[in-house]
Protein backbone atom coordinates (compact mmCIF):
# COMPACT_ATOMS: atom_id res chain seq x y z
CA UNK A 1 0.00 0.00 0.00
CA UNK A 2 1.04 3.42 -0.98
CA UNK A 3 -0.73 6.78 0.50
CA UNK A 4 -1.91 7.05 -3.20
CA UNK A 5 -4.14 4.70 -1.98
CA UNK A 6 -5.59 6.07 1.08
CA UNK A 7 -8.03 8.92 -1.04
CA UNK A 8 -6.38 11.87 0.08
CA UNK A 9 -7.13 15.11 -1.05
CA UNK A 10 -4.23 16.78 -3.70
CA UNK A 11 -3.28 19.50 -1.48
CA UNK A 12 -2.03 16.84 1.53
CA UNK A 13 -1.19 14.06 -0.85
CA UNK A 14 1.53 17.29 -2.25
CA UNK A 15 2.56 17.85 0.78
CA UNK A 16 3.76 14.05 1.90
CA UNK A 17 5.37 13.66 -1.40
CA UNK A 18 7.32 16.88 -0.52
CA UNK A 19 7.59 15.15 2.98
CA UNK A 20 9.06 12.13 1.47
CA UNK A 21 6.11 9.88 2.00
CA UNK A 22 5.47 7.03 0.11
CA UNK A 23 4.03 4.11 1.64
CA UNK A 24 2.03 4.96 4.92
CA UNK A 25 3.40 2.99 8.47
CA UNK A 26 1.07 -0.10 9.48
CA UNK A 27 -0.99 2.40 12.40
CA UNK A 28 -1.45 4.94 9.75
CA UNK A 29 -2.80 2.35 6.80
CA UNK A 30 -5.30 1.30 9.73
CA UNK A 31 -6.10 4.81 11.22
CA UNK A 32 -6.39 6.79 8.58
CA UNK A 33 -9.35 5.27 6.07
CA UNK A 34 -11.71 5.55 9.38
CA UNK A 35 -10.92 8.62 11.13
CA UNK A 36 -11.75 9.85 7.32
CA UNK A 37 -15.43 8.10 7.81
CA UNK A 38 -15.85 10.10 11.21
CA UNK A 39 -14.93 6.83 13.59
CA UNK A 40 -14.18 6.85 16.89
CA UNK A 41 -11.02 5.45 16.89
CA UNK A 42 -8.82 3.46 19.79
CA UNK A 43 -5.10 2.97 19.37
CA UNK A 44 -2.76 1.35 20.79
CA UNK A 45 1.14 2.37 19.65
CA UNK A 46 4.83 2.13 20.47
CA UNK A 47 6.28 5.55 19.88
CA UNK A 48 8.08 5.93 16.63
CA UNK A 49 5.28 4.11 14.34
CA UNK A 50 4.27 7.57 12.66
CA UNK A 51 1.13 7.69 15.14
CA UNK A 52 1.26 11.64 14.76
CA UNK A 53 0.42 11.40 10.98
CA UNK A 54 -2.00 8.43 11.37
CA UNK A 55 -4.36 11.34 13.05
CA UNK A 56 -3.25 14.38 11.66
CA UNK A 57 -3.61 13.65 7.79
CA UNK A 58 -7.54 12.78 8.27
CA UNK A 59 -7.90 15.46 10.47
CA UNK A 60 -6.44 18.15 7.67
CA UNK A 61 -8.93 16.46 5.06
CA UNK A 62 -12.13 16.38 7.53
CA UNK A 63 -11.72 19.67 8.00
CA UNK A 64 -11.03 20.97 4.92
CA UNK A 65 -14.30 19.61 3.51
CA UNK A 66 -16.18 21.67 6.06
CA UNK A 67 -17.22 25.35 6.08
CA UNK A 68 -14.67 27.26 7.70
CA UNK A 69 -15.55 30.90 7.44
CA UNK A 70 -16.03 31.08 11.23
CA UNK A 71 -13.52 31.50 14.08
CA UNK A 72 -13.91 28.41 16.23
CA UNK A 73 -11.86 25.91 17.33
CA UNK A 74 -12.49 22.59 15.17
CA UNK A 75 -9.98 20.23 16.54
CA UNK A 76 -8.50 20.17 19.89
CA UNK A 77 -5.25 17.72 20.61
CA UNK A 78 -4.18 17.67 23.96
CA UNK A 79 -0.72 16.43 24.75
CA UNK A 80 1.20 16.07 27.95
CA UNK A 81 4.59 17.84 27.60
CA UNK A 82 5.22 21.23 25.75
CA UNK A 83 7.77 19.51 23.32
CA UNK A 84 5.61 16.99 22.21
CA UNK A 85 2.81 19.82 21.35
CA UNK A 86 5.06 21.90 19.30
CA UNK A 87 6.00 18.69 17.45
CA UNK A 88 2.51 18.06 16.85
CA UNK A 89 1.54 21.33 15.60
CA UNK A 90 4.70 20.95 13.39
CA UNK A 91 3.24 17.82 11.74
CA UNK A 92 0.19 20.03 11.08
CA UNK A 93 2.21 22.70 9.63
CA UNK A 94 4.01 20.23 6.95
CA UNK A 95 0.91 18.03 6.05
CA UNK A 96 -1.17 21.50 5.75
CA UNK A 97 0.84 23.19 3.83
CA UNK A 98 -0.93 23.55 1.00
CA UNK A 99 -4.52 24.06 2.58
CA UNK A 100 -5.83 27.12 4.51
CA UNK A 101 -6.09 26.13 7.90
CA UNK A 102 -4.63 27.81 10.44
CA UNK A 103 -3.15 25.80 13.19
CA UNK A 104 -1.63 26.96 16.59
CA UNK A 105 0.30 25.36 19.90
CA UNK A 106 -0.55 26.81 23.59
CA UNK A 107 1.73 25.68 26.56
CA UNK A 108 2.49 26.76 29.62
CA UNK A 109 6.07 28.32 30.59
CA UNK A 110 6.01 30.89 28.56
CA UNK A 111 3.62 34.30 28.62
CA UNK A 112 0.38 33.73 27.57
CA UNK A 113 0.31 36.99 25.26
CA UNK A 114 1.66 35.68 21.88
CA UNK A 115 -0.52 32.77 22.45
CA UNK A 116 -3.53 34.89 23.30
CA UNK A 117 -3.19 37.36 20.09
CA UNK A 118 -2.91 34.70 17.84
CA UNK A 119 -6.48 32.69 19.34
CA UNK A 120 -8.34 35.67 18.88
CA UNK A 121 -7.24 35.69 15.47
CA UNK A 122 -9.16 32.75 14.61
CA UNK A 123 -8.08 28.77 15.00
CA UNK A 124 -8.78 25.86 13.27
CA UNK A 125 -6.60 23.17 14.85
CA UNK A 126 -5.36 23.40 18.55
CA UNK A 127 -2.52 21.50 19.80
CA UNK A 128 -2.49 21.81 23.97
CA UNK A 129 -1.15 21.30 27.29
CA UNK A 130 -3.84 20.62 30.04
CA UNK A 131 -2.63 23.02 32.51
CA UNK A 132 -2.42 26.26 29.78
CA UNK A 133 -5.85 24.80 27.91
CA UNK A 134 -6.90 25.56 31.47
CA UNK A 135 -5.83 28.87 31.81
CA UNK A 136 -7.12 30.24 28.80
CA UNK A 137 -10.52 28.18 29.11
CA UNK A 138 -11.25 29.98 32.91
CA UNK A 139 -10.01 33.68 31.37
CA UNK A 140 -13.05 32.84 28.34
CA UNK A 141 -10.16 32.98 25.81
CA UNK A 142 -10.94 29.56 24.75
CA UNK A 143 -14.62 27.93 23.89
CA UNK A 144 -14.83 23.93 22.85
CA UNK A 145 -18.71 24.75 22.17
CA UNK A 146 -17.94 24.30 18.38
CA UNK A 147 -15.41 21.63 18.82
CA UNK A 148 -15.78 18.22 16.53
CA UNK A 149 -12.98 16.25 16.63
CA UNK A 150 -10.49 15.49 19.65
CA UNK A 151 -7.80 13.79 19.94
CA UNK A 152 -5.97 12.58 23.41
CA UNK A 153 -2.61 11.39 22.90
CA UNK A 154 -0.25 9.43 25.20
CA UNK A 155 -3.06 9.36 27.59
CA UNK A 156 -0.55 7.01 30.07
CA UNK A 157 2.23 9.63 30.08
CA UNK A 158 -0.92 11.82 30.86
CA UNK A 159 -1.51 9.55 34.20
CA UNK A 160 1.64 9.41 35.11
CA UNK A 161 2.52 13.32 34.69
CA UNK A 162 -0.75 13.61 37.14
CA UNK A 163 -2.82 15.58 34.69
CA UNK A 164 -5.55 12.82 34.32
CA UNK A 165 -7.87 15.19 36.51
CA UNK A 166 -7.26 18.13 34.14
CA UNK A 167 -8.30 15.49 31.44
CA UNK A 168 -11.32 14.93 32.87
CA UNK A 169 -12.34 18.73 32.92
CA UNK A 170 -11.43 19.24 30.11
CA UNK A 171 -14.01 16.26 28.66
CA UNK A 172 -16.86 17.78 30.38
CA UNK A 173 -16.49 20.86 28.69
CA UNK A 174 -16.69 19.44 25.11
CA UNK A 175 -19.69 19.03 23.49
CA UNK A 176 -21.32 15.30 23.42
CA UNK A 177 -21.28 14.57 19.72
CA UNK A 178 -17.83 14.75 18.36
CA UNK A 179 -15.37 12.49 16.94
CA UNK A 180 -12.69 10.88 19.52
CA UNK A 181 -9.44 9.91 18.78
CA UNK A 182 -7.87 8.31 22.03
CA UNK A 183 -3.94 7.12 21.71
CA UNK A 184 -1.94 5.40 24.34
CA UNK A 185 1.07 3.19 24.42
CA UNK A 186 -0.55 1.60 27.57
CA UNK A 187 -3.64 1.02 29.15
CA UNK A 188 -3.43 0.67 32.86
CA UNK A 189 -7.34 0.24 34.47
CA UNK A 190 -7.80 3.95 35.22
CA UNK A 191 -6.87 4.77 31.42
CA UNK A 192 -8.95 2.06 30.24
CA UNK A 193 -12.13 3.47 31.97
CA UNK A 194 -11.51 7.02 30.67
CA UNK A 195 -11.45 5.83 27.24
CA UNK A 196 -14.08 3.78 27.70
CA UNK A 197 -16.31 6.62 28.76
CA UNK A 198 -15.25 9.20 25.93
CA UNK A 199 -15.24 6.20 23.11
CA UNK A 200 -18.29 5.33 21.02
CA UNK A 201 -18.26 2.24 19.37
CA UNK A 202 -14.74 2.99 18.58
CA UNK A 203 -12.26 1.57 15.64
CA UNK A 204 -9.43 -0.23 17.51
CA UNK A 205 -5.67 -0.32 16.29
CA UNK A 206 -3.09 -1.98 17.89
CA UNK A 207 0.24 -1.60 16.35
CA UNK A 208 3.44 -2.93 18.62
CA UNK A 209 2.62 -2.99 21.77
CA UNK A 210 4.99 -0.68 24.46
CA UNK A 211 6.66 -4.56 25.35
CA UNK A 212 8.11 -4.68 21.48
CA UNK A 213 11.45 -3.23 21.02
CA UNK A 214 12.02 -2.18 17.07
CA UNK A 215 14.02 -5.08 15.28
CA UNK A 216 16.28 -1.95 13.59
CA UNK A 217 17.41 -1.08 16.95
CA UNK A 218 20.53 -2.73 17.82
CA UNK A 219 20.69 -3.47 21.91
CA UNK A 220 23.85 -3.74 23.89
CA UNK A 221 24.68 -3.52 27.39
CA UNK A 222 28.14 -2.24 28.82
CA UNK A 223 28.93 -3.22 32.26
CA UNK A 224 30.57 -0.61 33.88
CA UNK A 225 31.13 0.76 37.89
CA UNK A 226 29.33 3.46 38.78
CA UNK A 227 32.47 5.79 39.20
CA UNK A 228 33.43 5.06 35.74
CA UNK A 229 30.38 6.05 33.94
CA UNK A 230 31.46 9.35 32.81
CA UNK A 231 34.97 8.23 31.35
CA UNK A 232 33.32 5.39 29.60
CA UNK A 233 30.80 7.87 27.86
CA UNK A 234 33.78 10.40 26.90
CA UNK A 235 35.72 7.54 25.99
CA UNK A 236 32.81 6.17 23.90
CA UNK A 237 32.20 9.35 21.82
CA UNK A 238 35.79 10.09 21.52
CA UNK A 239 36.77 6.84 20.24
CA UNK A 240 33.63 4.43 19.22
CA UNK A 241 30.96 7.29 17.87
CA UNK A 242 30.87 10.35 15.46
CA UNK A 243 27.19 11.13 15.05
CA UNK A 244 24.67 13.05 17.11
CA UNK A 245 24.05 11.21 20.34
CA UNK A 246 20.90 11.45 22.47
CA UNK A 247 22.12 10.67 26.39
CA UNK A 248 19.51 9.85 28.86
CA UNK A 249 19.82 10.53 32.45
CA UNK A 250 17.80 9.13 35.51
CA UNK A 251 18.19 12.85 37.45
CA UNK A 252 17.91 16.46 36.58
CA UNK A 253 21.30 16.88 38.67
CA UNK A 254 22.97 14.00 36.71
CA UNK A 255 22.04 15.79 32.83
CA UNK A 256 23.95 18.77 34.21
CA UNK A 257 26.30 16.74 35.44
CA UNK A 258 26.79 14.74 32.32
CA UNK A 259 26.82 17.67 29.98
CA UNK A 260 29.51 19.23 32.12
CA UNK A 261 31.84 16.48 32.16
CA UNK A 262 31.62 16.31 27.72
CA UNK A 263 31.96 20.38 27.70
CA UNK A 264 35.37 19.62 29.06
CA UNK A 265 36.30 17.44 26.74
CA UNK A 266 35.91 19.70 24.08
CA UNK A 267 32.46 17.36 23.66
CA UNK A 268 29.56 20.04 22.30
CA UNK A 269 27.08 19.11 24.65
CA UNK A 270 23.75 20.59 26.34
CA UNK A 271 21.26 19.72 28.89
CA UNK A 272 17.39 19.47 29.07
CA UNK A 273 14.90 18.57 31.57
CA UNK A 274 12.29 20.04 33.65
CA UNK A 275 14.44 23.17 35.34
CA UNK A 276 14.91 24.42 32.31
CA UNK A 277 13.32 27.03 31.19
CA UNK A 278 10.78 26.69 27.70
CA UNK A 279 13.33 28.73 26.08
CA UNK A 280 16.55 27.22 27.01
CA UNK A 281 14.42 23.72 26.50
CA UNK A 282 13.39 24.79 23.13
CA UNK A 283 16.38 26.21 22.02
CA UNK A 284 18.63 23.10 23.24
CA UNK A 285 16.38 20.92 20.84
CA UNK A 286 16.68 22.85 17.86
CA UNK A 287 20.68 23.12 18.14
CA UNK A 288 20.92 19.33 18.60
CA UNK A 289 18.39 18.85 15.67
CA UNK A 290 20.45 21.56 13.56
CA UNK A 291 23.93 19.46 14.35
CA UNK A 292 25.23 22.94 16.33
CA UNK A 293 25.19 20.33 19.56
CA UNK A 294 26.32 16.84 19.19
CA UNK A 295 25.42 15.40 22.49
CA UNK A 296 21.71 16.29 23.95
CA UNK A 297 21.64 15.00 27.51
CA UNK A 298 17.81 14.53 28.41
CA UNK A 299 15.59 13.28 31.51
CA UNK A 300 12.69 11.31 30.83
CA UNK A 301 10.73 14.44 29.95
CA UNK A 302 12.03 13.72 26.43
CA UNK A 303 11.71 9.92 26.32
CA UNK A 304 8.17 10.18 23.90
CA UNK A 305 8.41 13.74 22.72
CA UNK A 306 11.49 14.24 20.62
CA UNK A 307 11.30 13.38 17.06
CA UNK A 308 14.39 14.06 15.61
CA UNK A 309 14.91 12.53 11.62
CA UNK A 310 18.15 9.95 11.35
CA UNK A 311 18.87 9.69 14.88
CA UNK A 312 21.20 6.71 15.32
CA UNK A 313 22.18 6.36 18.72
CA UNK A 314 20.49 6.69 22.25
CA UNK A 315 22.46 6.33 25.32
CA UNK A 316 20.76 5.13 28.41
CA UNK A 317 23.53 6.42 31.18
CA UNK A 318 21.43 4.83 33.78
CA UNK A 319 18.03 2.07 33.25
CA UNK A 320 14.91 3.42 34.74
CA UNK A 321 13.17 2.03 36.65
CA UNK A 322 9.91 2.03 34.83
CA UNK A 323 10.89 -0.74 32.36
CA UNK A 324 8.45 0.52 29.76
CA UNK A 325 10.20 3.47 29.51
CA UNK A 326 13.38 1.75 28.12
CA UNK A 327 11.35 1.39 25.36
CA UNK A 328 10.59 5.07 24.90
CA UNK A 329 13.72 5.70 25.19
CA UNK A 330 15.29 3.75 22.54
CA UNK A 331 12.15 4.34 20.53
CA UNK A 332 13.72 7.59 19.78
CA UNK A 333 16.43 6.24 17.51
CA UNK A 334 15.32 3.38 14.57
CA UNK A 335 12.42 5.31 13.50
CA UNK A 336 10.22 4.90 10.58
CA UNK A 337 12.20 1.91 9.75
CA UNK A 338 15.96 3.33 9.81
CA UNK A 339 18.67 1.51 11.71
CA UNK A 340 19.52 2.44 15.29
CA UNK A 341 21.78 1.64 17.98
CA UNK A 342 21.44 1.74 21.51
CA UNK A 343 23.86 1.64 24.50
CA UNK A 344 22.40 1.07 28.16
CA UNK A 345 25.71 1.49 30.97
CA UNK A 346 24.89 -1.22 33.60
CA UNK A 347 26.40 -0.53 37.33
CA UNK A 348 25.41 -2.20 40.41
CA UNK A 349 22.22 -0.50 40.82
CA UNK A 350 21.34 -0.66 37.46
CA UNK A 351 21.52 -4.82 37.63
CA UNK A 352 17.73 -5.27 38.71
CA UNK A 353 15.86 -2.87 36.16
CA UNK A 354 18.23 -4.88 33.51
CA UNK A 355 16.92 -7.98 34.69
CA UNK A 356 13.15 -6.06 34.66
CA UNK A 357 13.43 -4.42 30.95
CA UNK A 358 14.69 -8.19 29.27
CA UNK A 359 11.82 -10.00 30.73
CA UNK A 360 9.34 -6.99 29.48
CA UNK A 361 10.82 -6.75 25.86
CA UNK A 362 11.21 -10.65 26.20
CA UNK A 363 14.80 -11.11 25.14
CA UNK A 364 18.16 -10.87 26.68
CA UNK A 365 20.19 -7.61 25.82
CA UNK A 366 23.88 -8.09 24.21
CA UNK A 367 27.03 -7.23 27.00
CA UNK A 368 29.49 -5.38 25.24
CA UNK A 369 33.16 -5.84 26.84
CA UNK A 370 35.14 -4.39 24.41
CA UNK A 371 35.48 -1.03 26.31
CA UNK A 372 38.55 -0.14 28.57
CA UNK A 373 35.70 0.01 31.50
CA UNK A 374 33.84 -3.18 31.31
CA UNK A 375 34.14 -5.64 34.86
CA UNK A 376 32.35 -9.24 35.58
CA UNK A 377 32.37 -8.31 38.95
CA UNK A 378 29.02 -6.57 39.67
CA UNK A 379 26.75 -6.96 42.24
CA UNK A 380 23.12 -5.98 42.11
CA UNK A 381 22.47 -3.36 45.02
CA UNK A 382 18.94 -2.64 46.02
CA UNK A 383 17.70 0.74 45.90
CA UNK A 384 14.94 2.93 48.81
CA UNK A 385 12.53 4.81 47.77
CA UNK A 386 14.23 7.93 47.42
CA UNK A 387 16.18 5.60 44.67
CA UNK A 388 19.65 5.98 47.12
CA UNK A 389 21.47 2.86 47.80
CA UNK A 390 19.54 0.83 50.26
CA UNK A 391 21.34 -0.04 53.63
CA UNK A 392 19.29 -2.23 56.07
CA UNK A 393 19.08 -1.74 59.59
CA UNK A 394 20.84 -3.34 62.20
CA UNK A 395 18.41 -5.83 64.08
CA UNK A 396 17.50 -4.84 67.53
CA UNK A 397 18.75 -7.00 70.66
CA UNK A 398 16.48 -9.08 72.23
CA UNK A 399 15.21 -8.15 75.34
CA UNK A 400 17.68 -10.71 77.37
CA UNK A 401 20.62 -8.89 76.09
CA UNK A 402 19.81 -5.44 77.10
CA UNK A 403 19.95 -5.50 81.27
CA UNK A 404 16.76 -7.46 82.03
CA UNK A 405 16.56 -8.02 85.49
CA UNK A 406 14.67 -10.51 87.23
CA UNK A 407 12.23 -9.28 89.76
CA UNK A 408 13.82 -10.50 93.17
CA UNK A 409 9.82 -10.71 95.05
CA UNK A 410 7.26 -11.75 92.70
CA UNK A 411 4.30 -10.44 94.66
CA UNK A 412 5.61 -6.73 93.60
CA UNK A 413 3.65 -7.74 90.15
CA UNK A 414 0.23 -9.20 91.52
CA UNK A 415 -2.43 -7.90 89.08
CA UNK A 416 -4.25 -7.51 92.94
CA UNK A 417 -1.84 -5.57 94.62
Amino acid sequence: MNFNDLNLIDPIAKALQEEGYTQPTPIQAKAIPSILQGRDLLGTAQTGTGKTAAFAIPILQNLTEKDLRNNNIKALILTPTRELAIQIEESFNAYGRHLRLRNLVVFGGVKQGAQETSLKRGVDILVATPGRLLDFISQGIISLKHLEIFVLDEADRMLDMGFVHDVKRIIKLLPPKRQTLFFSATFPDEISKLANSMLTNPVKVEVAPVSATADTIQQKVYFVEKENKLDLLTHILKNDISDSVLVFSRTKHGADKIARKLQSHKISAEAIHGNKSQNQRQNALNNFKSGKTRILVATDIAARGIDIDELKYVVNFELSDVSETYVHRIGRTGRAGADGSSISFVDGLDLLNLKSTEKLIGKKIPVEKDHPFHTDNLVAEKRDSNNKPFTPRPKPQAKENIGYKKPKNKSNFSRNK
